[in-house]
């Protein structure tokens, strides 16, 4: 039994999808209705760059959107697979949105507009470099929620990621992070700070809950072919209501990918496909759980050899 899971932020490069936009006439189409959607030229910088651009959060998370989502249609249209049998969809973060849209939940168009915006909103949510994010790695997550509560005068950050056994990511502002960084060292926990513009998936992406909530309030989720798993329950969402409001949630919330691909083994999942550009997902599913079989699909040889 296999679940189809999708990348979010941090899988992307400049090229990312080339030779798939060079081959399928698919793709090209799909690259086209996103610059059109958006009126901006994100085929352009997927393809060229430069990087600085793609990492911006708004181009970012459109981008990774439509490589992961064009990869899926090429598994399905031009080789016939139908992933259709898998038992889950789930993605990481802006991944959740390349899941439900793959799963028929909501329009490509409609998705990549709205990651658009998301990206935007979360941006612009904190002043740029007032905020930021440090991966910790080594350490149990009961652990470093001791820790945060112990010292919550002192200074606060919170676990946006629950990523894997022993890679776990919080965010906050860079002097309450720098607080935590000494702290960390004096203990001896490796801790990494992320190069990302802004402190995600924690409170002070307030703004950009009130932004998302309002978008999301405006689009048409229709029923989808699959069950996806959600960010903030790491379980089953049952229909599109739920889905709203789980997606508003899930921009201050902590990203339970841990808990979410544990829960996906115990029911049944022996098998992960992750979609998209880059190897992230892969990586921290093994982590979990060294026994499942893990595929990472961002090439032609590599959808030729899945096996489901």
């Amino acid at each position: 039994m296999f679940s189809v899971i999708f990348p979010g932020q941090g899988s992307q490069s400049v090229g990312m999808g080339k030779e798939f936009y060079g081959k399928y006439d698919l793709v090209k189409t799909l690259f086209k209705e996103a610059d059109e959607a958006l009126e901006a030229p994100l085929s352009k910088i997927i393809l060229e760059g430069p990087k600085e651009e793609l990492d911006l959060t708004a181009n970012t998370q459109p981008a990774i959107f439509l490589i992961s989502y064009s990869i899926f249609q090429v598994i399905k249209q031009e080789f016939g697979t139908d992933l259709t049998k898998a038992k889950f969809f789930a993605g990481h973060s802006l991944g959740e949105y390349s899941a439900l849209s793959s799963a028929g939940y909501l329009d490509f168009k409609d998705t990549i507009k709205i990651l658009k915006i998301r990206g935007n909103a979360m941006q612009n949510s904190v002043p740029k470099g007032e905020g930021g994010m440090t991966a910790v790695l080594g350490t149990a997550i009961e652990e470093i929620e001791n820790l945060l509560n112990e010292n919550q005068d002192n200074f606060k950050a919170e676990i946006a990621n629950d990523n894997s056994e022993g890679q776990i990511v919080l965010s906050g502002k860079i002097q309450d992070l720098d607080k935590l960084s000494s702290l960390l060292k004096e203990k001896k926990i490796k801790n990494i700070r992320l190069p990302v513009s802004a402190p995600f998936h924690c409170s002070l992406m307030n703004k950009a809950t009130e932004i998302m909530k309002e978008e999301l309030s405006k689009l048409k989720f229709k029923k989808g072919t699959n069950p996806l798993i959600s960010n903030i329950t790491a379980d089953e969402i049952f229909n599109a209501d739920e889905l709203k409001d789980l997606l508003v949630k899930q921009i201050e919330n902590r990203v339970r990918w841990r808990e979410s691909v544990i829960n996906m083994i115990n029911k049944g999942v022996n098998h992960f496909i992750e979609i998209g550009p880059g190897k992230v997902l892969s990586g921290l599913v093994k982590r979990i759980n060294k026994e499942v079989e893990v595929s990472s699909i961002n090439s032609e040889e590599e959808i030729k050899s899945i096996e489901i």
